[in-house]
């Protein structure tokens, strides 16, 4: 199949998602916790390598998850279908308050406490570049695989890494303006856009995989 050439709108539905996907306003209270204990200039240079490791995590999702795909033999519609199925779960916890204890089991926070640095593990991964996320990468980058698509992905992790560099950077003052249930409102938005995508990647890896079953 030829694959399609994506105009603006789609590359920022791939933004919108990524964004709604790792939900960095909602991580904004974890990483103040997280980097509590540190100074100013420390707590900067931990945010420029979270997010540094979060765009290399997702451009190596880009680059390489086909081809880790073909390596296991799984085709593309059952990874979407599965990949949606993990967004739609991830929303639901998004909606009902329970992100944290999903992306970030007990055990996980316990090695966390002794750890010196916590920018790649957890703060990257799991809790921004996560299973979600990659799954999502992973979908767009085998549904829309010319390297004019590939380059507009890589622009928008790109964006979207920067974006949230600027959101943690700012983290101490977005939470004295939003407070706690603002924080929580716009959790709950994003969990709803999340689920309308992970609905999407199902029925399109449905349709793809029962042509006959869905009209």
């Amino acid at each position: 199949m030829n694959p399609a050439i994506l105009d603006f709108s789609g590359y920022i539905k791939f933004f919108v998602g990524l964004f709604a996907l790792v939900n960095p306003i909602g991580i904004i209270p974890v990483f103040i916790s997280m980097t509590s204990y540190q100074a100013a200039a420390e707590r900067h240079r931990t945010n420029l390598t979270a997010n540094t490791a979060v765009a290399v995590i997702l451009w190596s999702s880009l680059f390489l998850g086909d081809a880790i795909l073909r390596l296991f033999g799984i085709s593309i519609d059952s990874f979407r279908i599965a990949g949606g199925i993990l967004v739609v779960t991830i929303a639901m916890s998004m909606i009902s308050g329970k992100l944290g204890e999903d992306k970030q089991n007990k055990q996980e926070k316990t090695e966390t406490a002794i750890r010196e640095s916590i920018a790649v593990v957890p703060l990257a991964l799991p809790l921004m570049a996560g299973p979600g996320a990659i799954s999502s990468t992973i979908v767009w980058s085998t549904r829309y695989h010319s390297w004019q698509n590939l380059l507009g992905f890589s622009v928008a992790i790109a964006l979207f890494a920067f974006c949230c560099w600027l959101l943690f950077r700012a983290a101490p003052l977005m939470v004295r303006i939003l407070g706690q249930t603002g924080i929580n409102v716009v959790t709950r938005i994003m969990g709803l856009l999340l689920m309308a995508l992970g609905i999407e990647f199902v029925v399109t890896g449905v349709k793809a995989l029962f042509p006959g079953l869905v009209g």
